[in-house]
């Protein structure tokens, strides 16, 4: 009886040691923090933008920055999640001047940042969708590349006024056949010219309005997404 007595007290002690164990365990493991509320933009949201600074494809380089600034709000489930006056941030990645001969002044641009009026900063993937604010230019493939339109007509025209300014010579010079003859050494003249001279250059003024596509999902923490009139209330109290 004297030894089940003392297994029992034993076993009791052990239990009482465990439970002992496990209470300290759990008070020093840390609480856990409540998930900090977030706002998804969807992959295919379009922000009109506002361009901070001038682009001409007649002096920009790869690599050379971009600064844009959203111009209205873009909102998820009721709640500001882009919010006018968000600075974009991008960069250059493909540049092509017009060629002599063929090909059309083109750019492509790539937005990688946006920069909150709180300074909460968001990487994301981003690119043109649209120039509305650019004359003679289009959108020449999904990636984003922005490509001048055209202007082999005005090549063209160039050779005609040539043409004819060479016949007006021509026939005061030598007649009807020195009109033939002008003609076409002014044509030829004339398509000599427009060859020589590049196709238009892309130019962006600061101001034109462009539409970003963001290209992949973004996660925001809803807590850092302030309007700059918050920030500005805020920061005067």
């Amino acid at each position: 009886m004297l030894v089940r007595g003392a297994s029992i007290v034993v076993l009791l002690l052990a239990g009482m040691a465990a439970a002992q164990s496990s209470m300290t365990s759990a008070s020093a493991a840390p609480a856990t923090d409540p998930a900090k509320p977030s706002l998804v933009i969807p992959a295919g949201t379009r922000v009109p933008l506002s361009l901070k600074q001038a682009i001409s494809t007649k002096t920009a380089k790869n690599g050379d920055p971009v600064y844009a600034e959203t111009v209205f709000p873009f909102v998820v489930n009721e709640r500001v999640a882009i919010p006018a006056g968000t600075y974009i941030q991008g960069k250059i990645e493909r540049v092509q001047r017009g060629g002599h001969v063929k090909g059309r002044a083109e750019v492509l641009i790539h937005f990688t940042s946006m920069i909150y009026p709180s300074g909460y900063t968001v990487m994301l993937g981003g690119s043109v969708e649209n120039t509305p604010g650019a004359e003679k230019t289009s959108m020449k493939d999904s990636e984003g590349t922005i490509r001048q339109d055209s202007d082999a007509g005005k090549k063209v025209k160039s050779a005609a006024e040539g043409a004819t300014t060479g016949a007006v010579i021509g026939a005061v010079t030598g007649g009807g056949k020195g009109a033939g003859i002008g003609a076409g050494v002014g044509g030829v003249a004339g398509l000599a010219v427009g060859m020589l001279s590049r196709g238009a250059d892309i130019r962006l003024e600061p101001g034109a309005s462009i539409e970003m596509e963001i290209q992949r999902e973004v996660t925001v923490d809803a807590s850092r997404v302030s309007s700059r009139r918050e920030v500005i209330v805020r920061n005067s109290d």
